[in-house]
């Protein structure tokens, strides 16, 4: 992650899983608001929208783990070197890590949308604990840094921590969609703060940033706010885009079933005519 490309890749990952979780749970919160009480079986739709985040987040996770081992500078699946008495490459050691985890939650979805045997939330507590392991190994990635490189990366570890709690908190409160909302929120912050952080440390075009210097710290803070209202609006955009296509959708459904039920009573009812017709 030592350059702009490391830092936009993850960024990227996050903000494409954020917004697939919120569509996916805002199209499962209004199918089953539409349905009668009781009935908790989903479409098989779902079922196949669930393999396919699986599969994806296994695959990212591989290649994640593969780029930061056999990059040309890499570990190269060496943890220690004996002739040097030193450790190797232990940032991408913890990158690896990080992703290692999400794959954990991506065969845990896997496994949980493929068999009743193992309890749904048991993916959302994977996903929880693996935002967990992200923040807990950043906490320790940015000691002994400038002090405008070390708050830009504490920001980032408001958005992991909220989003692993809040997730955790599905696992005892269930189809709670505020909480899924907040959740998916939490990664679009994150993903896009990830690519904050690549600006700031390392910058396509203009001036560096000078990271000592407390003005910079003040405003990086404030950038912090404006992504996370920013993240806001793009959930509620896509709150309001899915119900209004969920309410057409269904306004047409129940037009063709009016229109099939106004058919059937036209019919009945000129049967009725002729069977009068004839008795005459």
């Amino acid at each position: 992650m030592a350059n702009f490309g490391g830092h936009a890749i993850p960024g990227t990952f996050f903000l494409l899983l954020g917004l697939w979780l919120t569509v996916k749970n805002l199209l499962r919160h209004f199918w089953r608001t539409k349905q009668p009480k009781g009935r908790c079986v989903l479409p098989p739709a779902f079922k196949k929208m669930c393999y396919t985040e699986g599969g994806l987040a296994v695959f990212a996770s591989f290649v994640g783990i593969m780029v930061e081992q056999f990059v040309p500078d890499g570990p190269h699946a060496h943890l220690y070197n004996l002739e040097e008495k030193s450790w190797v490459k232990l940032m991408n050691w913890q990158h690896s890590t990080m992703y290692l985890f999400f794959g954990i939650y991506g065969m845990v979805l896997l496994g949980t949308t493929a068999t009743s045997l193992v309890p749904v939330v048991v993916n959302r507590l994977a996903l929880s604990i693996a935002l967990f392991v992200e923040g807990f190994l950043f906490y320790y990635h940015i000691h002994m840094r400038p002090i405008l490189d070390s708050h830009i990366h504490t920001l980032l570890l408001v958005a992991v921590f909220a989003g692993s709690a809040s997730i955790m908190l599905e696992v005892f409160i269930k189809d709670n969609i505020i909480l899924e909302l907040f959740g998916g929120c939490m990664f679009i912050l994150q993903g896009s703060w990830f690519y904050q952080i690549g600006f700031v440390l390392y910058p396509l075009s203009g001036p560096e940033w000078d990271l000592t210097l407390h003005d910079n710290v003040m405003f990086v803070t404030m950038c912090f706010c404006w992504h996370l209202s920013v993240a806001m609006m793009i959930v509620a955009w896509i709150t309001a885009a899915v119900w209004f296509t969920m309410r057409r959708l269904s306004g047409r459904r129940q037009d063709v079933e009016i229109g099939l039920r106004s058919t059937s009573s036209k019919t009945s009812s000129q049967k009725a005519l002729l069977e009068d017709t004839d008795e005459e």
